[in-house]
């Protein structure tokens, strides 16, 4: 079986892994290169138990245990477990240690090694990609520009002005799958912009994760989150945005102000970023839907049409599990190890994509 994947962030390289560890074809297509958006510029944050409670808790258990497996299969994935914080500014509570600004007061602790973890995505997603090559999936550079349809199945793609002929195709553009809905009745996917910024940290930050409300220099709060990487790096993440989003990903930059906010943020957080040299400014949208829940399942009405996105802020977490719930949905007709039902697409109205204008 032929599966053709629009997409190569995180989920459609996930797809791709678990489709060709089952023996069935695997082709990622993708614009401007593999982990390119968010899957490249995320905080790459774990949790086992976040979603408890939730409808995604099945599927985020699930993942959380997954990607323990996936750390032998991509060794330069960053994969380690961390102690998670949650604090605010102010003084008192207990210091998660001394690379944390005096006026941040450590008041919980959120996480442990149990129960948090990390992966770096840019990492992760492209060995994951090698991974599924060595399995016999394949890479297609270009632009999905529409599908092929045979009376009611998806037969195929256009990729860049060519026919392209596959048993499935699988939609899983990020927010960019908004513009599969001029080609299926499809829920709207909408992008969330977020900030970050990288530091060059060494061995001075410990793997500590940090979830915080902070003051900003101007006034305001703002919730940043901290991750210190095995590479030396640390990721602080804040400041979101219903920026446009571009039709071409490769377009996509930070807010004017936004980057300079963030830096005075992680700054008052720790002494040892505000001296660190900082090795990326970025800026990523965030897949999110009407209700909050990503999108996994088969395209009502449309025999060989499927979608995977939406997954917001759990997109690295939850790809693992979807990629194998996907897998065994295209492949058997259902999913084993997660019920997919509450994930339905059918369960939105269609975006009309008559609304959709690009400029």
């Amino acid at each position: 079986m032929r599966v053709l994947i629009c997409g190569g962030g995180v989920i459609g390289v996930a797809i791709a892994y678990h489709l060709s560890l089952r023996g069935a074809e695997a082709v990622v297509i993708e614009r401007t290169g593999i982990a390119n958006a968010a899957s490249g510029k995320s905080g790459g944050f774990l949790a086992l138990d976040w979603c408890d409670g939730s409808r995604l808790s099945e599927l985020a258990r699930r993942s959380f245990a997954l990607h323990a497996e996936l750390a032998a299969v991509v060794p330069d994935g960053g994969y380690r477990r961390l102690t998670t914080f949650g604090g605010f500014s102010g003084s008192g509570g207990r210091k998660a240690g001394s690379w944390i600004s005096e006026r941040i007061a450590i008041e919980r602790k959120l996480g442990s090694t149990e129960t948090t973890a990390q992966i770096d995505p840019a990492g992760f997603t492209r060995g994951l990609m090698r991974a599924a090559e060595a399995h016999g999936a394949s890479l297609r550079q270009g632009a999905v520009t529409g599908l092929i349809r045979d009376g009611g199945r998806v037969t195929g793609a256009i990729v860049d002005g060519e026919r392209l002929d596959g048993d499935a195709v699988v939609i899983a553009m990020g927010p960019w799958s908004i513009l599969a809905a001029a080609w299926l009745p499809l829920p709207a996917v909408y992008g969330l912009k977020g900030h970050s910024v990288v530091y060059r940290t060494g061995d001075a930050v410990p793997p500590e994760a940090l979830f915080l409300e902070v003051g900003e220099p101007g006034g305001g709060v703002a919730s940043p989150e901290v991750f210190p990487r095995p590479d030396g790096t640390t990721y602080v993440c804040a400041i979101s945005s219903d920026s446009p989003l571009p039709v071409d990903p490769a377009e996509v930059a930070p807010d004017p102000g936004a980057i300079d906010r963030l830096t005075a943020i992680a700054a008052r957080i720790s002494p040892v970023l505000s001296g660190a040299p900082l090795i990326a400014a970025q800026a990523c949208f965030r897949p999110v839907t009407e209700d909050g829940l990503p999108l996994i399942g088969a395209v009502p009405g449309l025999r060989g049409a499927f979608v995977a996105t939406g997954h917001s802020v759990w997109g690295m977490l939850n790809a693992p599990a979807t990629g194998e719930a996907m897998a065994g949905l295209i492949l058997d007709g259902d999913s084993r190890e997660v019920d997919l039902a509450p994930f339905d697409p059918g369960r939105l109205r269609p975006f009309d994509a008559a609304r959709f204008r690009t400029e």
